[in-house]
């Protein structure tokens, strides 16, 4: 099977050496992907994990359902940007998700999920955001044969519910109240609280 690793985050490192030593080809790409690059490696599958580049819909409609998207959030709860840090100040559901990439962001349909809980008063964000990094790569460990003989079954997410954020969002919120992610998660909400 050939597949395209796309990633700009070396905390995806230990999963592309897992799956290149499992699959025969596996290129890793950091670049925004073109329709005509895509066509001329013709990949069987598209994994991307914290790849920083919108996919764009001509390579999304070439690719026909063969592209998955490693988020760090359980969808459709911090769609977007930042999705750990968003999940404790929003006290919104915690996890992480593989899903169908679409033409929205974080949108696709639903393979896997898993729900994460946290002791805030026991983590920072930079911890929190490298266990989550930790269970979905063994998420997408447990579930690579059935993800890619394509015997998933995918789920839309639900309608109406959920969040979304930009980079920009956590700027604004960083201006009025600075913080570490090496900073106690508790503790932060608190000064956030008093603002």
């Amino acid at each position: 099977m050939k597949i395209l690793y796309l990633s700009n985050n070396s905390e995806t490192d230990s999963l592309y050496t897992w799956l290149s030593e499992k699959e025969e080809s596996v290129l890793k790409m950091e670049h925004p992907l073109t329709l005509d690059w895509v066509k001329e490696m013709n990949p069987d599958l598209i994994v991307s994990y914290n790849y920083r580049h919108i996919i764009k819909k001509d390579v999304i409609q070439y690719m026909d359902g063969r592209i998955i998207n490693l988020h760090i959030s359980l969808l459709p709860w911090n769609r977007g940007a930042s999705p750990n840090v968003w999940s404790f100040l929003e006290d919104s559901p915690k996890g992480v998700t593989i899903h169908l990439i679409d033409e929205g962001l974080d949108t696709g349909d639903i393979l896997v999920q898993q729900e994460v809980y946290f002791d805030e008063s026991a983590e920072t964000f930079k911890t929190s955001y490298s266990y989550l990094h930790k269970v979905i790569q063994q998420l997408f460990i447990d579930n690579w044969e059935a993800i890619k003989q394509g015997k998933i079954v995918a789920k839309k997410q639900e309608a109406g519910c959920g969040s979304y954020h930009t980079m920009k969002d956590l700027e604004k919120l960083r201006e009025k109240c600075p913080f570490s992610f090496d900073d106690n998660i508790a503790g932060v909400k608190r000064n956030i609280k008093r603002e």
